[in-house]
């Protein structure tokens, strides 16, 4: 087996033993927060930002995909453009169904129009409707540019959702950062890094695993049309 064909399971390996111990780390080792910040409830947190900076990568992903199929079609670069754009979903899900549950403790309610959740929100949809579109439509060249131009949109967006809290304030709390609350306890911060490298991981072996299969399917299709055209995949 080459060395190619041995990488994604190792990485499929790795960023599952990277989340066992962040899990039982997390229950066991890192000290609930204050009530006020939602107690129990704020372990939430250690996956809560890192699937934001999950979301982050994919959006970059898909915007130098994009960018990269619009100054030179190729199927290599549309194939990353769709891998970023489906995993921003996921990513982006992972946020908007994390934070609500962190929220209800912390805040008193589920959801609140607060700038970066609505933001978010805005950037998630985007992202679904790309991977929808992309389902739906046909896979021309006119077709993947306009989804180029579309994922090109989507992450432009994201920018403003990471500063909208300073631009515009709203109700979201700012734990790391200039200004932010901070983690008091060392094992707090440990745990978010370890947070972000999971997450990090994970983002990885999706995006690969993804933009592989849509290469595969472009391949594919190409061989369709290729035998359709020489006529053999008439029926004799």
């Amino acid at each position: 087996m080459t060395l190619k064909k041995l990488s994604q399971p190792i990485l499929l390996l790795t960023t599952a033993l990277v989340f066992f111990y962040l899990i039982q780390f997390i229950v066991f080792t890192v000290p609930q927060a204050q009530a006020e910040a939602g107690g129990l409830a704020q372990k939430i947190f250690y996956f809560h930002v890192p699937s934001a900076y999950a979301l982050y990568l994919s959006g970059a992903v898909c915007f130098v995909a994009s960018a990269g199929y619009l100054y030179r079609p190729s199927d290599t670069w549309d194939s990353w453009s769709r891998a970023g754009a489906e995993c921003a979903v996921v990513f982006g899900c992972m946020v908007l169904l994390s934070g609500p549950l962190w929220a209800k403790k912390a805040w008193g309610v589920y959801w609140t129009w607060d700038p970066r959740l609505t933001t978010l929100l805005l950037s998630v949809v985007i992202y679904i409707a790309l991977v929808v579109m992309r389902a739906f439509t046909g896979d021309g060249d006119a077709e993947r540019k306009f989804a180029a131009g579309f994922g090109i949109l989507g992450t432009v967006n994201l920018p403003i959702v990471h500063y909208s809290v300073k631009k515009w304030g709203g109700n979201h709390p700012t734990v790391v950062g200039e200004g932010g609350g901070g983690l008091a306890d060392p094992n707090m911060r440990l745990a978010l890094y370890l947070g972000f490298l999971a997450m990090t991981l994970l983002a990885v072996l999706l995006l690969i695993a993804r933009a592989r299969l849509a290469q595969t399917n472009a391949k594919l299709l190409a061989l369709e049309e290729h035998a359709a055209v020489e006529g053999l995949l008439e029926s004799p």
